[in-house]
């Protein structure tokens, strides 16, 4: 017998008898008919708990995670408002359940069944995951997150703040609320949490608003692995800026109880406070977890007599508000109801094909209210003499420096944040000025965390911002990836489009900048970037383009609520020559503030024949730099800048080649995972053009004379032009 049956047939024991558990009386604050609604909470997400099982078993249901033992969420979510944002835990059944009996018209059971059963219909995923989550419950869809989400739940909490002093087009959080989290006591320990833990107290302590709930949901293991007895209490009570809160989750009184003073505290004194439970598992991790694999059978079972259902059962009873024996009818009733519409749910339609499954990987349009640009009085009184200098041309950083500025001007929804973007202006000075124009409410210099970063953009996108993330260098990218992975990306997937956070992750980075920082000032590996479905990746080479791609990109996260990555090439943000000191050939004028490049559009530089070089970036650069030895040898050649790496544009690309003899790829981007590897493909499939391709080693790149060794070179392009067209210098 598996131990989810034990359980059962327990409780029904146990009840008959009236053989329940010691505890506490209950602590007032809810009323009778409240603490039964709660008790109904408890029952039906355990009754889905051991119903997911059986589907799965029947091969009707997929993935079982279960919430026995935390049903104590319950209380908590009463102590909500059904209007406060809560990312959850996996094991907040009983939460989504409570709250939906907070809104009129939900039908949880039948819609929990149906995400359980991976239908098509499941109003929350559309049958792509079996997740928690609801847009009319203001739950935004998680999967099996292990702290991923209290990064974004910190966001979510300091733009309600921030939509305080400016107000979003498209707000979506009342300006009262709070925002919640829930995790577990063996999620705690992960950086993601430690990290978004630090960032809230971090913040709190400078008076900055904050209002947040952590909820530590504490059963006192890890899958397998223990937390130490003690731990949670002593690595949280003390936080600087957190208020810290305890409470016993198997009694759903004293929950309440605690949870209303946490509640109350977060909302009136905006600040972050830490709701400390703890709660046991039953059954055992998930799926076919057989907890007695690694605990004892006496631990095991001292676990099931503690089940916060027998808990409630006698406080109810102790508060004149349920007999024993009625709560064995509410506990039945509720078994057979959900076995009958379990077997409805088991019929309803899935998803059947790849068209389907990626349908909601582009989240939908929105309507924005249109905008004329800035004012000519606004830029004057932000640009000052800046605005004279926009005659001349200047190198690409000035340039997103000024298109930054505008944007901003346009959209006072846009927020900047990163390390060192405000008062020192970034560390390439291209964020110069704007906390000064902006304040520092729109130009958030933030603590060194890219975790932190993202999650702040992210969650301030969840509440109508259009956030402008910096990370100030690629390689440090990787620290936090997951936030764009795990969270940024999929959030329109799991929740078939109803929850977005778009945003513009500014990234400097590449290659060829001479004498500073070795592979983490100099990563060439977009690879991480380039597979994360639904992500736009833009890459300009010149500064016209960058101004004109960043409003594009604005644009596309403005009104599109897309996740767009825009990678800033440092060694080029100062680039002011081409071919011979003091020509000032790679410098541009500042385009005016309407003119932008369409996402897909790609350059086109001369109309040659004999030769095509696809290409994009310092490659560009480097390109243009090997024109005239190519010109020399006689050969007729175009360049074609890509700028858009991801998704590829491949129908562009295919008529920006079109009456060409050969194709030249030339990615400053390693062998292995670059972007080559997909431009050879398409020209090998799509055409009959023999095709080659300059890439850097798969290397990492070292500081000093040696930092363009691995790298392309114009040597190196003009060599390999030569092989493959055969024209001789």
């Amino acid at each position: 017998m598996d131990r989810a049956q034990i359980v059962h047939e327990n409780f029904l024991t146990r009840v008959a008898n009236r053989d329940l558990p010691k505890g506490a009386p209950p602590r007032p604050g809810l009323t009778a008919p409240e603490a039964v609604s709660l008790f109904r909470s408890q029952v039906l997400s355990r009754a889905l708990d051991r119903t997911s099982r059986a589907m799965q078993k029947a091969g009707q249901g997929f993935y079982t995670i279960g919430s026995s033992g935390h049903e104590g969420m319950a209380a908590v979510a009463h102590a909500l408002r059904p209007t406060d944002i809560a990312f959850l835990h996996y094991r907040d059944a009983a939460f989504q359940i409570a709250r939906a009996e907070q809104v009129p018209g939900q039908q949880i059971a039948w819609d929990m069944l149906l995400s359980f059963a991976c239908s098509r219909e499941d109003p929350t995923s559309g049958g792509r995951h079996k997740v928690l989550g609801s847009k009319a419950l203001m739950i935004p869809p998680q999967t099996s997150t292990i702290a991923s989400h209290l990064p974004k739940a910190v966001g979510a909490a300091y733009s309600l703040g921030a939509a305080r002093r400016h107000d979003p087009e498209h707000r979506q959080l009342p300006e009262d609320g709070i925002a919640m989290c829930s995790f577990g006591d063996a999620s705690a320990n992960h950086s993601t949490a430690q990290g978004a833990i630090n960032t809230a107290g971090w913040t709190s302590v400078q008076s900055i608003p904050l209002p947040l709930l952590f909820v530590c949901e504490d059963n006192g293991i890890g899958i397998s692995v223990k937390t130490p007895k003690g731990w949670i209490q002593a690595s949280m009570e003390h936080r600087p800026g957190i208020r810290y809160f305890q409470a016993n989750g198997l009694d759903i009184f004293e929950t309440f109880a605690v949870a209303q003073q946490a509640a109350d505290y977060v909302r009136t004194r905006r600040k972050p406070a830490f709701l400390h439970l703890k709660t046991v598992r039953l059954y055992g991790h998930a799926g076919a977890d057989v907890p007695t694999t690694y605990l004892s059978r006496a631990e095991v079972e001292a676990d099931e007599a503690n089940d916060p259902l027998l808990h409630s059962v006698r406080l109810l009873d102790q508060a004149g508000a349920l007999s024993p024996g009625q709560a064995m009818k509410i506990y039945e009733q509720t078994c057979a109801r959900i076995d009958r519409i379990a077997a409805q749910a088991a019929t309803r339609p899935h998803l059947a094909t790849a068209a389907e499954v990626s349908a909601s990987l582009i989240p939908p349009k929105r309507p924005c209210k249109p905008t004329n640009g800035p004012s000519a009085e606004a830029r004057a009184a932000a640009f000052g003499s800046d605005l004279r200098a926009m005659d001349d041309p200047q190198p690409m950083a000035r340039l997103i420096t000024w298109a930054l500025t505008d944007l901003m001007l346009e959209h006072g929804e846009i927020v900047c944040m990163g390390e060192d973007v405000g008062r020192k202006g970034g560390v390439y000075g291209v964020t110069q000025k704007l906390q000064s124009r902006f304040g520092p409410d729109r130009v958030i210099d933030t603590l060194l965390d890219e975790q932190s970063i993202l999650g702040l953009a992210i969650g301030m996108a969840h509440n109508g911002f259009v956030p402008i993330p910096e990370i100030q260098f690629l390689a440090y990218l990787h620290n936090a990836e997951d936030q764009i992975r795990g969270e940024a990306a999929t959030l329109p997937f799991f929740s078939n489009g109803q929850f977005t956070n778009p945003m513009v992750v500014r990234i400097a980075g590449l290659g060829y900048q001479k004498g500073f920082g070795g592979h983490f000032h100099n990563d060439n590996s977009l690879a991480v970037l380039r597979d994360i479905p639904g992500v736009i990746i833009a890459c300009p080479s010149t500064g016209a383009d960058a101004a004109r791609m960043l409003r594009e990109c604005v644009r596309l996260a403005r009104e599109e609520q897309r996740v767009v990555v825009f990678l800033e090439p440092i060694a080029l943000y100062p680039m002011r020559d081409l071919h011979e000191g003091q020509d000032g050939a790679w410098m541009t004028r500042y385009p005016a503030p309407g003119e932008r490049i369409a996402l897909g559009e790609v350059g086109v530089h001369g109309d040659g024949k004999d030769l095509a070089i696809v290409t994009y970036c310092n490659g560009h650069y480097l390109s243009k730099q090997a024109l005239p030895e190519l010109q020399a040898a006689g050969l007729n050649t175009r360049i074609i800048d890509l700028r858009w790496l991801a998704p590829l544009p491949e129908q562009a690309l295919l008529e920006a080649t079109k009456g060409c003899k050969h194709v030249l790829i030339v990615d400053e981007c390693r062998r292995t995972g670059s972007q080559s590897e997909a431009l050879m493909t398409l020209f090998a499939e799509q055409t009959d053009l023999p095709t080659a391709r300059v890439v850097a080693e798969d290397c990492f790149i070292a500081t000093g004379p040696a930092y363009a060794a691995p790298l392309p070179s114009r040597e190196g392009i003009v060599t390999a032009a030569l092989t493959l067209t055969g024209a001789k210098k």
